[in-house]
């Protein structure tokens, strides 16, 4: 591989810009809206003003970018060297919500900085507790994830959940437009246009949607020209059951990450994940969830959309990352760049998401069957997919439970998969497998 053009297959190859701006600006624009939306969701919830909002979501962009940079390029210990994108986690929402109501937004910060001193504890320790997370594990976990997100897909793919126009014809149209441009760059043209199918998708509609009445750019005459994102905007107060939720969220949000990781370098590189990667990701997991809450954002994560860009394109390249990151950055300092991103229709974004979405659920397949599928493993994915994700998908089972229990079990499931799946993993006995039954025979014959 010395063409030039073989360079964004390569973990650490330097591309032409020309390549690295456009399929790293791919990468932002399928999250950006993600990013922003719980941040939204919260400040909504708690009804802050909006002065307070577009500022979350300036410093939200702005630290996304920042702990990009660190998990691609690695800080002391912090950072896997890997192409994982960051940004505001979903999973914390409903936890958020619960702790906002009862607490105010300190009360929130405050759980924030101290899960995120723990998930920074428990990644250091991952080197030791990496054997129980084989790949029927963290398969299981990615399986469940990609799983977990369709719905979301879905939703947005229809307009949005809350929006006045939900699953109109329009909006369909629109993420059947995004998702057919996608599929037909991605199968049918070869070269750039087929690696930044998602790109190319997502533009089209953007554009299609504007004579269809679905971008309001007045809004974007409204931003300043420069803002610089503020630290320490909002306070600290810590409460211990806040803290302990959050702490459960944090822990099953590392193991979200080591199913991203893993699926990165099975699915990019084709190898295992490193100890010192998984590690230095889950740290840097941390680390960018105490800057958040310095900033005043939710806790950062991987984020699995862009690990599906990474399986389907098979773009591995961490300088591409980079340069998206770059451009995260710039949208948290100009507000003006960020608006026009976030001006996107959702059903645009769901047109490529559902795509993305499935695409991980397949990584999931491919590193539960990278092993032998034993019985043994069978039962492990079928139980944790049966529990988990069938409790999610009904809610209304856990209603009379407590309520921390609710958040932490109920919201998408992805807790229970993984708690039952490592459990599972440590009491079912060892199946020996066929080629080891074999050769202790040829070994009694001889």
């Amino acid at each position: 591989m010395n063409n030039q053009s073989s360079v964004i297959y390569q973990l650490d190859g330097k591309p032409r810009l020309r390549e690295a701006v456009p399929l790293g600006l791919q990468h932002i624009l399928a999250m950006f809206v993600g990013n922003v939306t719980p941040l939204i969701i919260i400040s909504n919830t708690l009804n802050l003003p909006l002065s307070d909002k577009t500022m979350l979501v300036q410093c939200a962009m702005f630290v996304s970018g920042l702990i990009t940079l660190i998990q691609c390029y690695k800080i002391g210990p912090f950072g896997a060297k890997l192409p994982i994108v960051m940004g505001t986690s979903f999973g914390f929402v409903p936890v958020a919500t619960a702790v906002g109501l009862k607490y105010g937004y300190e009360g929130i910060l405050g759980a924030c900085l101290i899960g995120a001193i723990a998930e920074i504890l428990f990644g250091n320790t991952m080197k030791k507790l990496r054997k129980f997370f084989p790949p029927v594990v963290t398969g299981t976990v990615v399986l469940a994830m990609g799983i977990s997100l369709l719905p979301t897909g879905i939703n947005y793919f229809a307009g949005g959940v809350g929006a006045a126009d939900f699953a109109s014809p329009s909006n369909l149209i629109l993420g059947t437009i995004v998702l057919v441009t996608v599929l037909f760059c991605n199968q049918y043209t070869k070269g750039i246009t087929s690696i930044a199918s998602i790109l190319i998708g997502l533009v089209v509609g953007y554009i299609v949607a504007i004579p269809m009445g679905k971008v309001d750019f007045s809004q974007i005459s409204q931003m300043s020209i420069l803002a610089l994102p503020t630290p320490f905007k909002f306070g600290f107060e810590f409460h211990i059951d806040a803290i302990f939720a959050f702490m459960c969220i944090y822990m099953v949000s590392a193991i979200e990450t080591v199913g991203d990781i893993t699926a990165i370098t099975n699915c990019g590189i084709g190898r295992e994940a490193t100890d010192k990667e998984i590690t230095g990701g889950i740290m840097a997991d941390g680390l960018g969830s105490m800057i958040g809450s310095i900033f005043g954002v939710l806790p950062n994560t991987s984020f699995g959309q862009n690990v599906g860009i990474v399986a389907m394109t098979k773009v591995v390249n961490r300088h591409v990352v980079a340069t998206g990151a770059a451009f995260l950055i710039i949208a948290g300092i100009f507000p003006k760049f960020g608006a026009l991103i976030s001006l996107m229709p959702a059903s645009v974004l769901g047109g490529a998401s559902v795509m993305m979405f499935a695409m991980i659920a397949v990584s999931g397949i491919k590193l539960i069957t990278s092993e032998e599928l034993t019985n043994r493993n069978s039962t492990i994915v079928a139980l944790s997919l049966g529990v988990g994700v069938g409790l999610s998908l009904v809610p209304g089972v856990l209603a009379n439970m407590p309520e921390s229990i609710q958040l932490i079990f109920g919201d998408s499931g992805l807790v229970l998969v993984a708690l039952i799946a490592v459990i599972l993993n440590i009491i079912l006995p060892k199946e020996e497998s066929i080629i080891e039954t074999s050769s202790k025979l040829n070994n009694q014959v001889s």
